[in-house]
């Protein structure tokens, strides 16, 4: 039996924080996370922003825009402390998904005005997985997601995409799963962006 969406976000998120927990004691705050413009604590913050947005959406049956708030880590939080509201912030989308009806629709602006729980599910994963690739790059360590999860996200949002084994190892989330997630054109809500595209759903 296929995992569900939720139990798809739980791993991700889980993946994620396991693998950037090993680095906690590195200078997250003064190093830029891959090829992005914000820092390694910016990126961070920013996933748990999405997960928490996405979640709100679903929650809040949303259907005409994203709900007019942003999520801000303290000055003081450590790195540590910054994993654990990403692993907050994923449980709260989790369970968003897991209680939310199959049925349900909610704003998401590409490409469809909307999406399905499952949908919010794949967006929240990729966010996860593309920038967990991008904190680990600019600290300098290696990350290679769940092929499982890539295909979750590309079974959903790139539904003409077909998984399959990548042709080179190490070059990304995306290409995990044999494909390229669209990574680099997010477009920004406050101090969020998100994935350009969202699936039906089932």
């Amino acid at each position: 039996m296929h995992a569900s969406g939720a139990e798809q976000v739980e791993a991700a998120v889980a993946h994620s924080v396991a693998a950037l927990g090993a680095v906690t004691d590195r200078d997250w705050a003064g190093v830029r996370a891959g090829r992005l413009e914000w820092t390694c604590r910016e990126t961070a913050e920013h996933v748990a922003g999405d997960l928490i947005g996405y979640a709100t959406q679903l929650a809040g049956r949303e259907q005409d825009a994203y709900a007019p708030f942003d999520i801000a880590l303290l000055d003081d939080a450590d790195n540590a402390g910054t994993l654990r509201v990403v692993s907050a912030m994923g449980v709260l989308l989790a369970a968003a998904v897991r209680t939310t009806p199959r049925s349900v629709r909610a704003f998401h602006p590409f490409p469809f005005r909307h999406a399905s729980r499952e949908g919010f599910a794949a967006m929240g994963i990729a966010e996860v997985l593309l920038h967990t690739h991008d904190i680990a790059e600019g600290l300098g360590i290696a990350y290679e997601p769940p092929a499982e999860l890539c295909e979750f996200v590309l079974t959903r949002i790139f539904p003409h995409v077909r998984p399959g084994p990548s042709p080179r190892r190490g070059g990304g989330p995306g290409r995990t799963a044999g494909v390229d997630l669209p990574g680099d054109g997010r477009a920004r809500r406050g101090r969020s962006h998100r994935v350009r595209d969202a699936a039906r759903g089932p």
